[in-house]
């Protein structure tokens, strides 16, 4: 296979407990995910990587494919890793799977852009937005870019700092979180110990960044909601509620 999607599937969060079975719109939020990324034209195969049963029912139970995966796992990666070591492919997407608005043009996206760039290991996207809300958040995560659109760094913080992205001109990059790996790459990747960035920054992609490698960004213009709270679920909940009007 040329690509494959996996869907890391944690029942476990600190925040919201069991958020991908939660009911959004007639449906858990694990299976908006799954049918939206089926969509994708450029996916050779698709499933769901559950560390509980719950989940494994659930997939199931809507014609998902799933695997059940060790509960010891740190990240989603390494749960990634488990599920893809046996299978011969080129191109693994990590998607998330709290993320039901997720696009499959998007997936679509960054699977090309591996196709047609072999160089690249690791691809990301990223969204201009001018919301002060979500520059002072540390829930959104800010990239900053190179001219050739490579990632310079991720943060949490508000960077650039004195960036006032509420006027007509300025803008930042959030970080959409969905990446994809070459196969060989991420299981590097996953013994790279975990950087000093990375520990401070909770993010796992810094650690790439400080062992020397290179994510390349395309930029996209698709919202997407992460449900890491009952908030999110509700603003989901309307979101979708107007694409189906």
């Amino acid at each position: 296979m040329n690509a494959i999607g996996i869907i890391p599937a944690r029942y476990g969060a600190t925040r919201f407990e069991g958020k991908l079975l939660q009911d959004l719109c007639g449906k858990p939020v694990i299976q908006h995910v799954y049918e939206r990324a089926k969509k994708a034209k450029l996916l050779d195969d698709l499933i769901v990587a559950a560390d509980d049963d719950r989940i494994v029912k659930a997939v199931e139970g809507f014609g998902g494919k799933v695997v059940f995966t060790s509960k010891s796992h740190d990240t989603g990666t390494d749960r990634l890793t488990e599920v893809v070591n046996q299978i011969d492919v080129k191109i693994v997407v990590n998607i998330q799977g709290d993320e039901p608005l997720i696009q499959p043009l998007l997936i679509d996206d960054l699977v090309r852009t591996m196709q047609d760039e072999p160089e690249v290991v690791m691809t990301t996207a990223v969204k201009k937005s001018q919301s002060i809300e979500e520059f002072k958040s540390p829930d959104v995560v800010k990239a900053i870019i190179d001219k050739n659109n490579y990632a310079l760094y991720f943060s949490r913080q508000p960077i650039p700092s004195f960036l006032k992205p509420d006027s007509e001109k300025s803008f930042f990059y959030k970080h959409i979180g969905i990446y994809a790996y070459n196969k060989d790459f991420l299981f590097m990747f996953k013994k790279l110990p975990k950087s000093y960035l990375e520990k401070n920054e909770r993010l796992e992609q810094l650690r790439a960044l400080e062992a020397g490698y290179r994510i390349k960004t395309i930029e996209t213009k698709f919202e997407t909601v992460g449900v890491d709270t009952p908030q999110d679920l509700e603003l989901a909940k309307i979101i979708l509620e107007k694409e189906n009007r």
